[in-house]
C-alpha cells in the first residue's frame, strides 16, 4: 500500500513523523476498503456472532489484530503502525455495530439473512477461535447501537450548520442549561431543514454531544461520567483505552481527527492557565473535578496527541474501605492508622498507577483535625478532609521562560507557614533534601510518595535525589539523615490480576555502619490463583515489636500497636 502513495506524501517518510503518519492515510481508498473488508470477513469467520456476543472487547480487538497481521503478511503490504491501529478500531467497531443492529435474545438463532463470511484461504484455521467468555457491555436488543449510529450520523451533518448559526464567544459564557436549550432549538430547525428523522431521546443525545463539544471534553464526557472507569488514555484520534478494575479495555470512542483531540487538550489546559502547542508540547494539568491530566502533543507524540486522565475518585477512600476491597488487611489498616496518628514520617512507594495517592489520601484521614497541614503537588489531586489545609501547586515557566515555581521552592516556603505536617504529593528530584530537613526539624508526621519497586529501592532513590540538589554531602551523612527522617515505607503494587495491594510495610530502625537498616512489619504472601483469575494470598505480620512502639505509647496507642502486630 505504501508504494501507491503520491511522491510528495512518501518523501522522506522514514525520518519525517508527519509523513510517516500520512503513509497509511494516503493509501488509495479502494485498497483500504478491500483490506477492511477482508479483515472483517476473517474476523467473522474466526469469531462467529454467537461467540462474539459473549467475548470481551479486549479479546475481540486482539483477534482483529491477528487477522490484520495475517492479511498484511499475505499481501506483502506496508502499513504504518498508526494506520494498523486505526484499521483494527474500524473493523472492530463495524463488527460490534453489526452485532448490535442484528441483536436478538442470547438464545435466539443467528439471522439466516446475514451474508456469509468470506471463505477461508489455504492454511487458515477453519475452526472458530476460543474467545474468553468475559462479560461485555453492549446495546443488545434495546436498539441502543442503532440509536448511537443514527445520532453520530446526524451529528456529522448538523454540527457544521449549528456552528454557523451561533456566536461561539457568547455561547461559551452561557450556563450549560441555557446553552443546551438554545442549541436544542437550533438543532430542531436544522433537522427539519435536512429532513433527518430522530426521536426525542435521540435529539436530546445529539444536543448533549454538541454541548459537550462546545463546553465539555467532547467524546470523553461519557467516560468521565462512568464511575467504573479509573483511567482514560487517548492514543491519537481513533484509539481510546480505559482502565476498569485494573484492566485496560479498548473503547468505541473516537475523535474526528488529531485537531479535534488538540482542541479538547487546549480546553483542558487553558482552564488552569497553561498552554499546549508545538513549542510547549508536554503539560500536566487537572480537570475541574480534580482529575489529573497529562498531555503530550506532536512533535514529541509521533502518532498524534495523547491525553492520559487519572480520574478523581468521587467515593472517599478510607483505610476501612481499602480493607474491605482487599487492598490491605484489617490488621494492616490498624497499623497504618496507628502509624499516622503517632506522627511517623511515612513514605508511600510504588509504580505508576499502583495507588500511591489513593493510599496517601486514606492515611491522611487519620490526621487530627486540629493540625495545620500544607500540601505540595505538581498537579493538585489530594483530597484531605481536615478543616485546616493549605494547598500549594507548582507553576511552569511563562512564555518568556520565567516565573517557574518548583517543588523545592514550595517546600522552602512551607517551612515559613508554621505547618504541623507537610504532605508532598510526590518527591522526584532535588526537593528530597528540603523534605528530609523539614522532617528532621520538628515537622513530624509528614507524608510523601515516591516511584520505586521496593522499600530498599525507595531509600536508594531518596539518596540519589538528594545528590540532585547540588549540595555536596558525604554518602554516609545523607544516609544518616534519611534514617533519622523516614520512619516507615509502605510498598504498594498493582498486581497481575489488576488488584492493587500493599505488599510490604518496612520500618526504618537506624544505621549499621554506612547502611540504613530496616525491618519488615507486614508482607503480602501469594498462595495461588482462583478460578476467577484473582490472586489468593494473605497479609502476614512479622510478629516483631516495632521500633516506634515508644512513640505509639506516647500517643496512648502502644497496646493497640502490639495487639495489631500479634506481639506478646
Amino acid at each position: 500500500m505504501a508504494e501507491d502513495m503520491p511522491p510528495d506524501s512518501a518523501h522522506d517518510h522514514r525520518s519525517d513523523a508527519r509523513a510517516d503518519r500520512a503513509a497509511g492515510d494516503g493509501a488509495p481508498a479502494d485498497d483500504r476498503e478491500r483490506l477492511v473488508a477482508r479483515v472483517g470477513a476473517m474476523l467473522r469467520e474466526r469469531v462467529p456472532a454467537e461467540q462474539a456476543a459473549k467475548a470481551s472487547r479486549r479479546a475481540l480487538a486482539h483477534e482483529t489484530g491477528r487477522c490484520l497481521d495475517e492479511a498484511l503478511s499475505r499481501d506483502g503490504a506496508q502499513v504504518t503502525l498508526l494506520e494498523q491501529r486505526n484499521l483494527i478500531t474500524e473493523v472492530l467497531n463495524a463488527y460490534i455495530a453489526e452485532l448490535e443492529q442484528a441483536a436478538a435474545p442470547a438464545d435466539a438463532p443467528a439471522d439466516p439473512a446475514e451474508p456469509a463470511a468470506a471463505p477461508t484461504e489455504p492454511g487458515q484455521a477453519s475452526a472458530p477461535v476460543e474467545m474468553p467468555a468475559e462479560p461485555r457491555t453492549r446495546a443488545g436488543a434495546d436498539g441502543q447501537g442503532k440509536q448511537r449510529s443514527r445520532v453520530a450520523s446526524a451529528k456529522a451533518s448538523v454540527q457544521p450548520v449549528v456552528m454557523e448559526r451561533i456566536d461561539v464567544g457568547v455561547a461559551a459564557t452561557l450556563p450549560a442549561e441555557e446553552l443546551e436549550q438554545q442549541i436544542g432549538e437550533i438543532v430542531n430547525e436544522v433537522l427539519s431543514e435536512q429532513r433527518i428523522q430522530l426521536n426525542l431521546t435521540e435529539q436530546r443525545q445529539l444536543v448533549r454531544l454538541l454541548v459537550n463539544d462546545m463546553l465539555g471534553l467532547g467524546p470523553l464526557e461519557p467516560l468521565l461520567a462512568d464511575e467504573s472507569v479509573t483511567d482514560i488514555m487517548v492514543n491519537g484520534a481513533k484509539q481510546v483505552y480505559v482502565e476498569r478494575q485494573g484492566k485496560l479495555e479498548l473503547t468505541d470512542v473516537e475523535f474526528r481527527d488529531d485537531q479535534h483531540v488538540m482542541n479538547i487538550a487546549t480546553r483542558i489546559v487553558t482552564r488552569v492557565g497553561r498552554r499546549i502547542d508545538e513549542s510547549n508540547p508536554l503539560v500536566d494539568a487537572r480537570l475541574e473535578d480534580g482529575s489529573r491530566v497529562n498531555i503530550i502533543a506532536p512533535p514529541l507524540a509521533i502518532d498524534g496527541p495523547s491525553i492520559s486522565i487519572r480520574k478523581f475518585a468521587q467515593k472517599r477512600i478510607t483505610l476501612e474501605v481499602m480493607a474491605r476491597q482487599g487492598n490491605i488487611s484489617q490488621a494492616l489498616a490498624h497499623l497504618l492508622g496507628i502509624a499516622t496518628r503517632s506522627r511517623l514520617n511515612i513514605l508511600v512507594s510504588g509504580g505508576t498507577g499502583s495507588g500511591k495517592t489513593t493510599l496517601l489520601n486514606a492515611m491522611s484521614r487519620m490526621i487530627d483535625h486540629g493540625e495545620r497541614i500544607v500540601t505540595i503537588e505538581d498537579a493538585a489531586e489530594l483530597q484531605l478532609q481536615q478543616p485546616h489545609v493549605v494547598r500549594l501547586e507548582t507553576r511552569p515557566p511563562s512564555l518568556e521562560g520565567g516565573g517557574e515555581i518548583t517543588m523545592r521552592d514550595l517546600v522552602k516556603n512551607a517551612l515559613r507557614m508554621r505547618p504541623d505536617r507537610i504532605i508532598l504529593g510526590e518527591v522526584r528530584s532535588q526537593e528530597a533534601l528540603d523534605m528530609l530537613q523539614a522532617m528532621n526539624t520538628g515537622h513530624e508526621g509528614s507524608l510523601s510518595t515516591v516511584h520505586a519497586n521496593s522499600p530498599r529501592e525507595a531509600l536508594t532513590r531518596l539518596e540519589n535525589m538528594v545528590a540532585m540538589s547540588g549540595v555536596q554531602l558525604p554518602p554516609a551523612a545523607v544516609r544518616q539523615q534519611i534514617a533519622d527522617a523516614i520512619h516507615m515505607i509502605v510498598q504498594i503494587s498493582r498486581m497481575r490480576d489488576g488488584q492493587r495491594r500493599v505488599i510490604k510495610v518496612s520500618e526504618v530502625v537506624g544505621m549499621e555502619g554506612d547502611v540504613v537498616t530496616t525491618q519488615d512489619l507486614f508482607t503480602y504472601e501469594v498462595d495461588g490463583e482462583g478460578t476467577d483469575g484473582r490472586l489468593r494470598g494473605r497479609f502476614e505480620s512479622s510478629g516483631l515489636r516495632p521500633a516506634f512502639t515508644p512513640r505509639a505509647e506516647y500517643h496512648r496507642l502502644g497496646q493497640a500497636l502490639l495487639e495489631t502486630m500479634g506481639c506478646r
